[in-house]
């Protein structure tokens, strides 16, 4: 993979269109999230921009990792993400509409694309592009001075991360001590593998093809919403994608468990912990 500097910009002759400018990005009308101090927009026919200043530019040097983003950059508080707009619909607005031979062609492809990205070297231990720490939100803190998310050379290093949250964020010490009895035992022997975090299916863009998916055409797949990923432990994207399976009302986690390797031991140690942390 090749290496970037910020603020980094595509050349022109790689992309499709000039790069929107900051007055442009603040005056587009097409508002895909519009959050406290994060907004996403669309730029005419070729550019989603997500900006704001609670932005992370990590996600754009994740993308650009990826060689997926044409603009990283900042101005004065203001910080910039600029993408290519994906033509299509997302997974969670078309899964209900599948048929159990387009669910099977999309799984069997999602599953290559998470083979692929399992083979990503870490640059070491579980963190970060550029081995920082994880931006999964377990690890956020609102005190800069008790970071809680890395890097970690070992998994047992990161589980001891994960408790010291957990008390720091005022639950029990009794259960902190046998949550960290129990990982020692149940959260071992995972290597750190290239992990998107926030597997789901509205971060799944089918990009729009005049041919249904029932064909035998190649699908065009897309991952969106890098701002979680990195190296975490083998069972991370597991446990988190059945986390987020939500009120549990359709076939998606029979289909999850196609496409990633379960690890079904790991997901209810952590989806307990997760709904304490959360609660």
């Amino acid at each position: 993979m090749s290496s970037y500097s910020l603020p980094y910009y595509a050349d022109p002759a790689t992309i499709p269109a000039q790069l929107p400018t900051s007055e442009e990005i603040a005056a587009a009308h097409k508002i895909l999230s519009d959050k406290s101090a994060t907004k996403v927009v669309a730029i005419g026919d070729h550019f989603v921009v997500k900006y704001g200043p609670q932005v992370d530019l990590l996600e754009g040097e994740t993308m650009l990792f990826l060689q997926d983003c044409s603009s990283v950059h900042s101005n004065n508080e203001i910080k910039f993400i600029v993408m290519e707009r994906i033509k299509g619909q997302d997974l969670s607005l078309i899964w209900a509409k599948l048929d159990h031979a387009a669910k099977e062609k999309l799984a069997m492809k999602l599953r290559t694309i998470f083979a692929e990205l399992r083979q990503l070297t870490s640059p070491g231990g579980y963190c970060s592009v550029g081995r920082r720490g994880l931006p999964d939100g377990i690890f956020w803190t609102n005190d800069p001075l008790r970071p809680f998310a890395g890097p970690f050379e070992t998994e047992a290093s990161l589980n001891k991360a994960m408790i010291a949250k957990y008390v720091e964020d005022g639950l029990s010490k009794h259960k902190a001590n046998y949550y960290a009895r129990t990982f020692k035992e149940v959260l071992q022997n995972h290597p750190p593998v290239f992990t998107h975090a926030d597997f789901q299916r509205k971060n799944v863009m089918i990009r729009a093809s005049s041919k249904p998916l029932t064909d035998q055409a190649e699908l065009d797949v897309v991952i969106i919403d890098w701002e979680f990923g990195g190296w975490y432990p083998s069972y991370w994207e597991y446990a988190r994608t059945i986390f987020a399976c939500g009120r549990w009302d359709d076939d998606w986690s029979l289909w999850v468990d196609g496409i990633l390797e379960p690890f079904r031991n790991e997901y209810v140690w952590t989806n307990m912990f997760l709904l304490e942390l959360w609660s």
